[in-house]
């Protein structure tokens, strides 16, 4: 039967007669009247959503292959001379980011925040101080960094930007270029 046939009068009545008695369902679905948005700035709100985004990249269960002492990572696709050149302090960093007296959910906004203004920015580094403490943040972030895909390597500081008590990172200003072109 084709989709714009019509059932003859017989097909009719060997439905009705399969089917028996019925009566009609009432509508008692409810229907919700759209959310309101609060009057923002557009700009605002994008912030927002691309600071809720990169959080998306921090787990704290993922365990990345690190070189500790001093600690160190580099992505696969990125050239080690590039973490040379921070090992060595020929990057200067344009942002600094203290996380003393922060917690880890905190540090995580933090970093996110960081990153995102490093990409809006156009600056390919940036220094995160973490201190000495108790060493949580100074596990943690490292691992965070490891698992954004805008950066690119990390090293431990130089003894002028915080030394063992900070990193410096480089991140992929490029990234969203690549991937909007790709769009």
């Amino acid at each position: 039967m084709s989709k714009n046939a019509k059932p003859s009068a017989e097909d009719i009545a060997l439905f009705k007669a399969a089917i028996g008695a019925v009566k009609r369902i009432k509508q008692d679905t409810v229907v919700h009247s759209p959310r309101k948005i609060p009057n923002k700035n557009k700009n605002e709100i994008k912030r927002q959503y691309q600071q809720h985004d990169d959080t998306f990249y921090f787990s704290d269960h993922y365990q990345p292959l690190l070189q500790e002492d001093p600690i160190r990572y580099c992505r696969p696709d990125c050239d080690t001379y590039q973490l040379k050149k921070l090992r060595r302090g020929d990057y200067i960093p344009d942002f600094f980011l203290d996380l003393h007296g922060l917690t880890q959910q905190q540090a995580k906004q933090e970093i996110a925040a960081l990153i995102t203004a490093c990409l809006n920015e156009h600056v390919d580094c940036a220094c995160i101080m973490y201190g000495h403490g108790k060493h949580i943040l100074k596990k943690q972030t490292p691992m965070w960094l490891a698992q954004h895909p805008n950066v690119l390597c990390f090293h431990q500081a130089t003894k002028e930007y915080g030394g063992n008590a900070a990193l410096l990172l480089l991140i992929d200003i490029d990234c969203d270029d690549k991937v909007n072109k790709i769009e």
